[in-house]
């Protein structure tokens, strides 16, 4: 995805711990090493145990006694930092026992710190902050510094915008006078909470992260209990972050069953402010209250496999895929990335391992983004679902795999996958697994062919001089010791060797499809609409995905970190989103036939194995819609007249239109174009050009749109002396009359 704003690689200013505080030292995690933000007394060694009641809406409880039913008493704590003293007040809390009685056990060290199971698996699912399951009216907070860092923006992963103080900032913050800071999350009904996963605010002007925390629930959001330390009886606090990206999962000592969860920053980095972006982990449990529990249906009726698949995992479903429907399906390889894992691909067709004259080929890519795996899950599934409907006589999918020849790449980048597989689906972050095991962003590794094309415009050299289409590849580009990765260079050969025209690239952490073309135009910029030639079919093929995905449909959906693409139909041109020079889209319309989108899946780039179903049905109909496009606009053949064999590479020309396609090596042909009347040409090298009307209506085509060219006579001239027969005594005087002339 655009994801990464820009990631600072900057060490954070060094911190240090204050007198009192909940360090490291005190979680039994060794020296003292965080600087200490206002503190809790309930936090200090030898502070009563109760947990304090929360604040709500940034206000405090006033007099004698706090709408909860909690006693106050102000004490004076004396912090000593640096050999001077400084005195602030705090609120003693006392508060009513938990609405639960059974405590849970905590294993603690000698010193009495609680030793937190760093091994032990998250049991339960995320309650759905990342991915929006969570509703912004669902979180609350004690304070916020601007609507931008409010409790909706308090969400693992959540992106801000390049302004702070935007509308659409990178975290949730507290004020800086809220001594008790808190972000309150209600899960709607009783769940029970297992861990929480925390980061700091992202941002590339400010460091924002909290260092420590507590914990507490609540059923009704006024009564609430705490996870405590059974040593000292007091509340746990536990370790948050070191920097801004990093998720850091803390488990609970044992899990608990509420409806309300509250994250208390106890600590936060010195010179900055009490923020975090949160995941809840939370499994279901039954509501006490209704007698009759229905049982949950399931996100999906499709029997398939939903869970994420390792490299060995893929591998052995493709292959099961393929021993279910050998007669539909291979896998092939087409190279092989830089710690040597193949890139398969499932292949799909009535005849399989052949292109069928007349046939189109299309293609998917998933896992450019080695830690975007929605897209390699969801091409896992589309093979398994098109062969089953297959079997079953699904007269669509019957029809989609006879007429067309599908190709699917669900990982380009194994090695980044592997490495965002490990971590796991809830802490491999933002970034982790991107790149390539070279660092290489894939999607910014293709050719630039963009500031050629435009060059020779600029310079009136096209179309005459310098092709309007397959462009060729730059010097630099072909030089050995070129950056190009080899899982770059894989599938262009891919792209030369078969002859696809259509294609999408998934991606995920955004809800939008983005069109070509991706570089601006104008040098430098870092957004501005650059339109193809080709604009209103690269719009429709967007608006095509886009109108039948079930999660950019929604109409109560919110954005996913900060920009509202809904406004505009869930699509937008890639270069007026932000330029990316050498991305796969431009390369694949600029050097070969191939129309390619980038469909942005989710806003969570690797989504918990239980939301699979949902995102399944999320994007079926999208995938098979988007494949059935290729039947738009014109096809046909460009034949020998004479011999009625095909020629191969002939150009086909739409008037008004400034980019051509070629024809494959059998004479067919696929020209992509929204409904309307065209002017088409069908030239090749030693033929006379020829040129017919075309229409194209909004009955489903592609409409036949053949061409048969002549040679002329240089060319028949060429083929008699190649083939070593005398010369007519006609064409002979024909051209000495010729020379003569040109004497």
């Amino acid at each position: 995805m655009w994801g990464l704003l820009l990631t600072l690689a900057t060490v954070a200013p060094a911190v240090r711990q204050g007198q009192g505080a909940p360090g490291a030292s005190e979680l039994g995690l060794g020296p003292p090493r965080t600087t200490e933000a206002p503190v809790s007394p309930s936090a200090l060694p030898g502070s009563p145990a109760p947990p304090p009641a929360g604040k709500k809406n940034g206000g405090s409880p006033a007099g004698p006694a706090s709408p909860t039913g909690t006693s106050q008493q102000r004490v004076r704590v004396r912090v000593i930092k640096k050999k001077k003293v400084i005195v602030k007040r705090r609120k003693k809390l006392t508060s009513p026992g938990p609405l639960v009685t059974a405590r849970p056990p905590v294993t603690t060290s000698p010193a009495g710190t609680m030793d937190l199971p760093e091994a032990r698996e998250p049991g339960c699912p995320p309650l759905g902050l990342e991915s929006l399951r969570v509703s912004d009216n669902q979180l609350e907070a004690s304070s916020s510094q601007s609507v931008g860092l409010g409790p909706h923006r308090g969400r693992l992963n959540i992106q801000s915008g390049l302004e702070d103080g935007d509308l659409y900032d990178g975290a949730w913050c507290a004020e800086e006078q809220d001594a008790e800071p808190w972000l309150q999350v209600d899960a709607r009904h009783p769940v029970r909470f297992s861990g929480i996963i925390t980061q700091g605010r992202n941002s590339i002007w400010r460091y924002d992260w909290v260092t420590s925390y507590k914990v507490q629930f609540s059923n009704d959001s006024r009564t609430w209990w705490g996870s405590r330390n059974h040593s000292s009886g007091m509340d746990a606090v536990f370790p948050a972050n070191s920097d801004q990206e990093s998720p850091v999962l803390n488990l609970l000592p044992e899990p608990q069953v509420a409806r309300f969860i509250r994250l208390l920053p106890r600590s936060w980095l010195q010179g900055g402010a009490s923020c975090l972006r949160a995941e809840i982990l939370a499994c279901p449990v039954p509501d006490p209250s209704e007698p009759f529990p229905e049982t949950p249906a399931l996100a999906s009726s499709d029997p398939l496999d939903f869970r994420h698949h390792n490299y060995k995992a893929m591998r052995k479903l493709m292959k099961q895929v393929n021993e279910q429907c050998p007669n539909i399906t291979r896998v092939y390889s087409i190279g092989k990335s830089y710690q040597g894992l193949k890139l398969y691909v499932m292949e799909m067709s009535d005849h399989p391992g052949e292109h069928e004259l007349g046939e189109p080929e299309v293609r998917y890519v998933a896992g450019m983004h080695g830690n975007e795996a929605l897209g390699r899950e969801l091409l896992l599934l589309l093979m398994q679902f098109l062969c089953h409907e297959f079997l079953r006589g699904n007269p669509r999918v019957t029809r989609l795999l006879t007429e067309t020849r599908i190709h699917l790449l669900p990982s380009m980048n194994p090695d980044g996958y592997e490495t965002a597989f490990r971590r796991g689906s809830e802490l491999v972050g933002w970034a982790e697994g991107r790149w390539t095991q070279q660092g290489i962003d894939l999607n910014h590794n293709f050719a630039d062919l963009n500031t050629p094309l435009w060059e020779a415009e600029d310079d009136g050299l096209m179309p005459d001089t310098v092709p309007n289409h397959h462009l060729p590849m730059p010097a630099y580009y072909t030089l050995p010791n070129a950056t190009v990765a080899p899982e770059t260079r894989a599938v262009i050969e891919w792209m030369e060797r078969i002859p696809f025209v259509l294609s999408a690239n998934l991606h995920g952490g955004e809800l939008v499809v983005s069109y070509p073309f991706d570089m601006t135009r104008t040098p430098w910029a870092a957004r501005e609409l650059t339109p193809t030639p080709d604009d209103p079919v690269f719009r429709w093929l967007s608006t095509v995905y886009a109108g039948t995905n079930w999660a950019m449909q929604d109409p109560d959906r919110r954005p996913c970190h900060n920009q509202d693409f809904s406004l505009h139909g869930n699509i937008i041109n890639g270069a007026d989103w932000h330029t990316v020079p050498g991305s796969m889209n431009d390369f694949s319309y600029l050097h070969t036939n191939c129309f390619e989108v980038t469909v942005e899946l989710s806003c969570d780039k690797f989504p918990h194995e239980n939301e699979l179903p949902q995102e399944w049905e999320n994007n079926k109909e999208a995938l098979l819609t988007y494949l059935e496009q290729v039947r738009m606009g014109i096809a046909g053949f460009v034949r020998d007249k004479d011999t009625e064999l095909g020629i191969a590479d002939a150009v086909i020309a739409v008037d008004g239109i400034n980019h051509d396609v070629t024809t494959a090596w059998g004479g067919d042909y696929w020209r992509l174009l929204t409904p309307g009347d065209y002017m088409v040409t069908a030239s090749a090298e030693g033929y006379h050009s020829v040129t017919r009307s075309c229409r194209v209506t909004f009955e489903e085509g592609p409409v036949p749109c053949n061409f048969h060219l002549t040679k002329t006579p240089k060319q028949r001239l060429r083929e008699l002396l190649a083939a070593g027969a005398k010369v007519p005594p006609d064409l002979r005087r024909r051209l000495e009359r010729l020379r003569r002339r040109k004497d």
